[in-house]
């Protein structure tokens, strides 16, 4: 799939994102809010997946990931690094996810690493319905949320965590997990970049 207007700017950052994001310990990204993550075995959907960090780390722990990413560089680049049997990679994009609808599945964690900002607000009302249909009851979801100034190239919005739970709990799912803090990353400290991290589960 070409660069839609949500992922735009990802297939010309490919090989500098390899670099960067896989010289990252996921353990360690993960761990403010990986006691809400199911033990294993469990299903995890991993949208907008890049190149496979997260995907290969659940993998690892004992779970079976459907790793989702829709920019051709990143999705073919990450099934070599990480060709683990238990990743299945889909080409797909959020917010109505047709190839992922398609297969009647539902999974027990869907994860969601800086994606729901580059959607407008008519693609988040979309996508959260889409999502909320994903999880299997007592499922969840982890997102998080990029605040700062848009790198060239990319197109995001401003989102927050309150609206973001107020469209959650239309479809049923609970907040369990609502946290904004600095970057721990000090380039992006210095551009005043925040995080929001968000859980919810579907009751």
């Amino acid at each position: 799939m070409t660069d839609s207007a949500s992922n735009a700017g990802y297939a010309d950052e490919a090989p500098r994102l390899f670099e960067r994001y896989e010289f990252r310990d996921p353990a360690a990204i993960h761990a403010p809010w990986a006691h809400f993550f199911p033990e294993p075995p469990a299903r995890i959907l991993d949208i907008g997946a890049g190149t496979g960090r997260d995907a290969a780390w659940f993998v690892s722990l004992g779970h079976s990931v459907l790793a989702v990413e829709p920019t051709d560089a990143l999705r073919e680049g990450a099934a070599k690094l990480h060709p683990e049997p238990e990743i299945e990679w889909l080409d797909d994009i959020l917010p109505d996810l047709p190839k992922v609808m398609a297969r009647g599945e539902q999974f027990d964690l869907i994860l969601m690493h800086a994606v729901w900002m580059h959607l407008t607000e008519s693609e988040r009302a979309e996508g959260m319905g889409k999502l909320a249909q994903l999880l299997r009851p007592g499922g969840r979801i982890a997102m998080s949320q990029r605040h700062g100034p848009v790198p060239t190239g990319r197109r995001m919005f401003e989102v927050s965590g309150a609206e973001t739970i107020a469209l959650a709990a239309l479809h049923g799912l609970q907040n369990l997990l609502h946290e904004r803090a600095e970057s721990i990353q000090a380039e992006n400290r210095a551009k005043a970049i925040e995080w929001t991290k968000l859980v919810f589960e579907k009751s």
